[in-house]
């Protein structure tokens, strides 16, 4: 190993430098993608901290060779994410994720709230467990209609139904319609400098929310279409919350706008 390889960096490439080609491809195909994933999500975090995460691309590149797969041609973040999710989607058996909200210790009840007239936009997201929190959340605050592009797990998802505990019954949702179908204005929950606090923009009644993806945030086409950009107004030394949190907090604010016009 050589001497310049972090701590961190040499934890990571440890199991593949125990690894024959031979031994390695001897190992259950879950187990292969699980550990190219690993290195993906290691280099990731490198160039998400503006480093050149060499060790890992190195790593990944000997171990998709094995795998018969086309190298990564370009150390980019949208690039590496993207290999990211296709080891995991075709890992055999699925990542084991935790709940984000705990039990309701109190039966659920009726309600004859209608759902606002808003579209929620799901731009690419990809993990299912993000959805289900998302669905559960809009049916709470019984906020709109979801909007899921090509890539986003619906509500017939397992993981989407288990997560939402129960909401994906009832929230109403269509897939594959374009922003340019989408009732205006378009608004993009995003972090940027140009972006509004969510308290400081009066929301209309009706309108597009667009939550964009994990890693990539907003796509540059939904940017490109977004009439304004909000965001969570933060404190601490992190940009951003995880997506299905920020969607929260903005239905929490939704809503308290519309109640103080209904008074």
């Amino acid at each position: 190993m050589a001497p310049s390889m972090t701590t961190s960096a040499a934890l990571v490439v440890e199991g593949l430098l125990d690894f024959t080609r031979s031994r390695f491809l001897e190992q259950p195909a879950d187990r292969q993608h699980k550990f190219a994933a690993r290195l993906l999500r290691a280099l990731y975090c490198d160039l998400l901290n503006g480093e050149e995460g060499r060790i890992f691309f190195d790593a990944y590149s000997t171990l998709s060779s094995w795998m018969g797969l086309a190298p990564l041609k370009q150390r980019e973040r949208e690039t590496v994410a993207n290999r990211y999710h296709y080891h995991v989607e075709n890992r055999i058996q699925g990542v084991r994720e935790e709940g984000l909200l705990p039990q309701v210790r109190k039966g659920d009840r009726p309600s004859l709230e209608p759902f606002l007239p808003i579209a929620i936009y799901l731009d690419e997201l990809r993990s299912a467990h993000n959805v289900g929190s998302i669905v559960r959340t809009v049916e709470a605050f019984r906020l709109g209609t979801l909007y899921l592009s090509d890539k986003t797990p619906d509500l017939s998802h397992p993981q989407v139904q288990k997560t939402s505990m129960g909401a994906a019954r009832s929230v109403p949702w269509k897939k594959g319609h374009t922003l340019d179908r989408l009732p205006s204005p378009i608004i993009a929950l995003e972090t940027s400098p140009e972006a509004l606090s969510l308290e400081k923009y009066c929301f209309p009644d009706t309108f597009t929310l667009v939550v964009g993806n994990e890693e990539l945030g907003c796509s540059k086409r939904s940017l490109a279409s977004a009439d304004l950009l909000v965001e969570v107004p933060l404190l601490g030394e992190k940009n951003s919350l995880n997506v299905a949190n920020a969607l929260a907090i903005a239905a929490w604010e939704i809503r308290r706008q519309k109640r103080k016009k209904d008074l």
